[in-house]
């Protein structure tokens, strides 16, 4: 008899277990929904939606080993709502072998950490040789920086790419087709920014966004929590340094929801079709990633192949470079290469211009 209770009782909290992890869940896929500001708790659940979805998993294989059918309803019917939200994370197919011959305009973006303030211009040259070899039309840089010693990496640049406009800061888009309008769209109170530049592409006129959107900060949290104790022997409270890195997501949620509103605000007032390129510093489904979205297309969700991250540094493995397209146009080819001279990795992408003209 108190195997039975303890048994009965164990099943009654994991039933209580199962209800929250549904509802976590649900809340996560639409935390994204919701501006950060006032809402952080649940705009936080889209960082937790792997593990979530990882625990509905565990949750359903038991229900399914103990045969209660009706209570494994729950976690199948919030794993089968998830469905969209795995594939901004994996894409089990991916183009065919053809898409590589398909001719196209190939887009990419790079976040080239300052090329590592390398004085010999070594690793510049080295990552046009790679654009050059991947066939690079339009190339949108984040923390560029166009010093090398004496000289400069927009000069050796022109010469693939003789169309340039530089953004504020370290922003910069090259192009090997004319640029005949560009902007600049500085973000207050911060050393990040965003650009476009309108680009003329055979007869048509296309406009690139760059952006670099606000950085979580929680390395930079951690490092004066460690320097802290260093320099003063005592042991950080946890309290204290959760309070610390909590701070520090949220006020870089905030900040950048607050400039993807803003981005989102001029890509509204486009005249013409849009792509959008950046370094988000933010993951899919959230906030920030549905604003820039808009009524654009994932370029990863509509041609990617694999599971697909973008940010390298230590043990975080995470989307949070993008290329997003205007609905007119149809990807061809979206993927990344295993260039190492960034915490972060290029994202390239081939769009067929031809093909929705011809439908138009």
């Amino acid at each position: 008899m108190g195997k039975l209770a303890v048994k009965k009782y164990f099943s009654f909290l994991i039933l209580i277990i199962t209800v929250l992890m549904m509802i976590f869940t649900f809340v996560g896929l639409y935390g994204g929904n919701v501006n950060p500001a006032g809402n952080t708790a649940r705009s936080l659940l889209v960082y937790a939606l792997p593990l979530l979805i990882v625990g509905d998993a565990i949750l359903l294989i038991y229900w399914l080993i103990l045969r209660r059918w009706h209570w494994a309803l729950m976690p199948l019917i919030t794993l089968l709502c998830c469905i969209p939200y795995v594939g901004t994370l994996y894409q089990p197919f991916g183009p065919d072998e053809s898409a590589e011959k398909q001719n196209g305009l190939r887009i990419a973006s790079y976040n080239v950490a300052l090329f590592a303030r390398e004085a010999s211009g070594f690793m510049a040259q080295d990552i046009l040789s790679q654009m050059k070899k991947q066939k690079v039309d339009i190339l949108c840089f984040q923390e560029y920086s166009d010093h090398c010693g004496d000289k400069k990496n927009s000069d050796s640049y022109k010469e693939y790419f003789p169309y340039m406009a530089m953004g504020a800061h370290d922003m910069v888009i090259y192009s090997r087709y004319p640029i005949v309008k560009s902007k600049n769209i500085p973000f207050e109170m911060t050393n990040n920014s965003a650009m476009w530049a309108e680009i003329k592409v055979n007869e048509e006129v296309i406009r690139v966004y760059n952006a670099h959107l606000e950085t979580t900060g929680i390395n930079s949290t951690l490092h004066r929590a460690a320097k802290y104790q260093r320099s003063t022997g005592l042991d950080i409270e946890n309290n204290a340094l959760m309070n610390a890195i909590y701070g520090s997501y949220t006020i870089g949620m905030m900040a950048r929801a607050g400039q993807a509103n803003i981005l989102a605000m001029d890509m509204r007032e486009s005249e013409v079709p849009i792509i959008v390129c950046g370094d988000f510093n933010d993951v899919p489904y959230s906030y920030v990633y549905n604003t820039m979205l808009g009524d654009k297309v994932d370029g990863f969700k509509e041609c990617g192949k694999g599971f697909m991250y973008t940010f390298r540094g230590g043990s975080k493995k995470v989307r949070i470079d993008y290329i997003f397209h205007d609905k007119k146009y149809k990807g061809i080819n979206y993927y990344t290469r295993d260039i190492t001279y960034s915490d972060h990795f290029p994202v390239f992408m081939k769009l067929d211009l031809k093909q929705t003209e011809e439908d138009d």
